[in-house]
């Protein structure tokens, strides 16, 4: 049994959790749910150990039995440094080489630059290939023993790093918000297996999301404990918000007639092939300026890949006949200047921004497109930071560390980071993954505020059809990399 008594976590100088008094029941399984900032990740890593209380006691019996499933759901702490080389997805020598979902699980990945295998002395098999054919199994991922882990989609590799969490036999395992990013299928598949784990879980999630396993919901508001839900669970609250601009500094933001192309992106019978392995094929499609698409899809159809073309992210865009704000790519444009006129913003961005950055200065590396800043910003570019958070309401926390903020203002600081240099093309993927339900509705109608108003040209990805702005009136739907 996990117990909390008279627990404080301070993260900085901010106080996160508060005296908080907590059981959790070994023969339980529980959910823990709350707004963003309410202290629902913190509680989960005080559980798992990677954060202790400067106040009160944490107590585990079971302490080397509870396994922390990654929060990013990526492979890269698993592979190690070989990771930024093997997770280029799109070379297609890097997808070829990369190591396979079992070379990783038994430990065994070729260092980086390997050109003769034998050459190399790969330890001993972390586990007996029958227990990893039995978890493998369990967790439906059999099929995915020999694909390399590059290749995996979202709920894929969330199936298998749960699969890892598994092999070494928990009696708890501890999952941080594990549906985000996935389409409903997935999420249902991820469910169902979840019901039929024998082993205790706790599990971040929105009440909506949790499966029918769990028997006690840990409600947190504000780092305090609000309650503790028995069946049947409440649904999500539901908020009206009233999004609110000051119309004078908008008119900044506006994006001048004399800047506009009338054609913005246009593919030609555009196609990405690693190896033998089509991921887009007959990809005909035009954005004209102004227009508002949602770009959606069932995970793997090819979404992301769709948006590295465009992004100038991958490099098969010179391969194929691309026209960016009315020029072909590869006629002597710098994608610096291409970026200069995207605002982009995805889930990926906000795992791997750094997090010990002051906030204005991660808005002001958008002036650049630069992950960090790291040029002095002229008077104009002052103008235009100060612009941005004073539309957004940024100011009150510009000095503050972004690991210092909940997941909700992370995300608007990325918004902002986004609208900084005012570009004329809006590329938003998953702009609401892993918010809380009022706070997704707060950067949903945010966006569609700033696009309708400002007559952005915007292309907008996700798996759910709540999660549209109202200005969207346009669909483009993939499927296995065609478009429908």
């Amino acid at each position: 049994m996990i117990s909390f008594n008279q627990v404080f976590i301070k993260k900085g100088e901010n106080t996160v959790l508060t005296d908080i008094n907590l059981e959790l029941a070994d023969s339980q399984n529980f959910g823990i749910i709350g707004e963003n900032g309410s202290g629902k990740s913190t509680l989960i890593d005080a559980m798992a150990g990677k954060i202790f209380p400067w106040k009160g006691k944490v107590s585990k019996p079971h302490y080397s039995k509870i396994e922390l499933v990654p929060r990013d759901y990526g492979f890269h702490r698993l592979v190690g440094p070989a990771y930024q080389y093997y997770q280029q997805r799109y070379h297609a020598h890097d997808s070829e080489i990369g190591p396979t979902l079992y070379e990783v699980i038994q430990n065994q990945v070729m260092p980086v630059g390997t050109v003769d295998s034998k050459s190399v002395d790969l330890p001993e098999a972390k586990y007996d290939k029958a227990w990893v054919e039995e978890i493998a199994d369990k967790m439906k991922i059999s099929h995915l023993l020999e694909r390399k882990v590059t290749s995996l989609s979202n709920g894929e590799t969330r199936r298998s790093l749960i699969a890892l969490s598994l092999l070494k036999k928990p009696k708890i395992l501890l999952l941080d918000n594990p549906f985000i990013g996935l389409d409903q299928e997935s999420k249902s598949a991820l469910k169902a297996l979840m019901d039929n784990m024998k082993v205790q879980l706790v599990l971040v999630a929105n009440v909506d999301d949790m499966p029918d396993c769990i028997d006690k919901l840990i409600e947190l508001k504000s780092g305090e404990i609000e309650g503790v839900l028995e069946k049947p669970f409440p649904s999500k609250e539901r908020k009206d918000l009233k999004i609110e601009f000051d119309h004078e500094l908008l008119e900044h933001f506006k994006t001048a007639k004399s800047e506009k192309t009338d054609s913005v992106i246009k593919i030609v019978n555009g196609k990405v092939v690693y190896g033998d392995k089509p991921v887009l094929q007959d990809i005909n499609w035009e954005v004209k300026a102004g227009e508002k698409w949602a770009l959606m899809g069932p995970n793997g159809s090819g979404k992301s890949t769709l948006l590295s073309l465009i992004t100038g992210d991958n490099p098969q865009a010179y391969q194929n006949q691309l026209y960016l704000f009315g020029k072909r790519r590869g006629t002597g444009e710098s994608i610096w200047d291409l970026k200069k006129r995207m605002g982009y913003l995805s889930p990926e961005m906000h795992i791997y921004f750094p997090k010990n950055m002051q906030v204005w200065k991660v808005i002001a590396s958008g002036l650049f497109d630069t992950i960090g800043l790291f040029k002095k910003l002229s008077d104009v570019d002052k103008v235009a930071l100060e612009k941005i958070m004073k539309l957004l309401d940024l100011e009150s926390i510009e000095n503050r560390l972004l690991s210092e903020l909940s997941t909700g203002e992370q995300r608007l600081v990325l918004l902002a980071r986004a609208l900084v240099k005012n570009p004329e093309l809006l590329l938003f993927d998953e702009a609401c993954q892993n918010l809380d339900y009022n706070h997704m509705v707060f950067i949903r109608d945010l966006v569609n505020e700033l696009v309708s108003k400002l007559n952005k040209t915007l292309i907008y990805v996700t798996h759910n059809v709540e999660e549209l702005p109202a200005v969207i009136d346009k669909k483009i739907l993939l499927e296995n990399g065609r478009m429908l």
